[in-house]
């Protein structure tokens, strides 16, 4: 072989500024133990988790924890322990750690660790508080039917003077 293979550290230096550009693209990013799911579940969940626009990623926690020391998060190597996995969110803030949230409903794993959104640390209870936050499309269209409301009921008001002169016109048509 006439090409140089990588060292394992070139290799493991790659992830790590790999990890910490997607850690400055994601807008949160949370962290669960995921002991107790089968491989097929694990799969779901990252179809469920990419669907919502995130992402779940299984790394060693020393590369995790020097990719959150390359970008300018301040974060505690201690709680990164055991079996974890990431959860990145790069679209809405909310829709990936709803997905896990909701898996948690049914199955009782994963359990939330920590998180952080934007640089602001999150623990597991303040997780799950995001999680029952509506997402960004609903929160949208409440807004928008908000907004629209006493639009709709100033043009009801106007139609029905309108439907009422119609009606008087009518039905003194109808008597004379």
């Amino acid at each position: 072989m006439d090409k140089k293979s990588k060292s394992k550290r070139a290799i493991k230096e790659e992830k790590v500024k790999t990890l910490a550009e997607k850690i400055a693209k994601a807008k949160t990013l949370a962290f669960v133990d995921f002991r107790g799911l089968t491989a097929n579940q694990v799969a779901e969940l990252r179809a469920k988790i990419k669907a919502a626009g995130g992402q779940f990623l299984v790394e060693k926690n020393t590369l995790i924890s020097r990719a959150l020391r390359l970008s300018t998060i301040d974060y505690r190597l201690s709680t990164i322990a055991g079996p974890t996995a990431a959860i990145l969110s790069y679209d809405d803030e909310v829709s990936a750690i709803k997905e896990i949230a909701q898996i948690a409903k049914t199955l009782g794993v994963p359990t939330f660790k920590f998180g952080f959104l934007d640089s602001e640390i999150l623990d597991a209870e303040a997780l799950e508080n995001l999680a029952k936050i509506p997402s960004r499309d609903d929160l949208h269209a409440t807004l928008v039917g908000s907004l629209t409301s006493p639009i709709y009921g100033f043009v009801s008001v106007l139609a029905a003077n309108i439907r009422n002169l119609v009606s008087v016109l009518d039905q003194a048509a109808k008597a004379g």
